[in-house]
């Protein structure tokens, strides 16, 4: 049985933890990474050499977790907002079989802006995060991706429609 790699994609405050947290409680023989877990460095800097580390650090994650036999689902989700971030990951990965779905979640400007309040309210976030999710929410419609958009459901029925369209794959 061929690997199946999912890649979650889409704007701070989209959806994409909350969704993949459920995706993998859900999924059977699955692991999820989560890109932003690389950039977890206090205080958070980016620079080359933090970027090197977190990009060799992924990639050799995501190796590992599609050449794990027990593994069937390897769901991975980053802000990937165009195609050069996705041709990157794929760069780590050219040499391996497995069967690739790629969704973008998405949401209207007025949840967005509800979604990140909420998280900037419950010290999760900067403020400076509404207007750079925002101009970045766009970029998403020219990828070559699945568009789930998730304003008007809940972590479940987005968990629910992913599931629906890895199957029909």
């Amino acid at each position: 049985m061929r690997k199946k790699l999912i890649i979650i994609n889409g704007t701070m405050g989209a959806g994409k933890t909350a969704t993949c947290t459920v995706l993998n409680k859900t999924l059977q023989n699955s692991v999820w990474l989560d890109g932003d877990w690389g950039w977890m460095i206090n205080p958070w800097t980016v620079n080359d050499e933090n970027m090197r580390m977190v990009e060799d650090n992924l990639k050799h994650l995501l190796r590992n977790f599609l050449t794990n036999s027990w593994i069937e689902y390897v769901i991975f989700n980053w802000v990937l907002h165009d195609e050069e971030g996705f041709n990157l990951v794929y760069s780590w990965i050219e040499d391996l079989e497995y069967d690739l779905t790629k969704i973008t979640l998405t949401c209207s400007e007025e949840e967005l802006k509800r979604r990140l309040a909420k998280d900037i309210e419950e010290n999760k976030r900067e403020e400076s995060i509404i207007n750079r999710s925002i101009d970045r929410l766009r970029m998403y419609d020219k990828l070559d991706t699945i568009k789930l958009d998730t304003s008007n459901i809940n972590i479940q029925e987005s968990v629910n429609e992913i599931i629906r369209i890895i199957n029909n794959r």
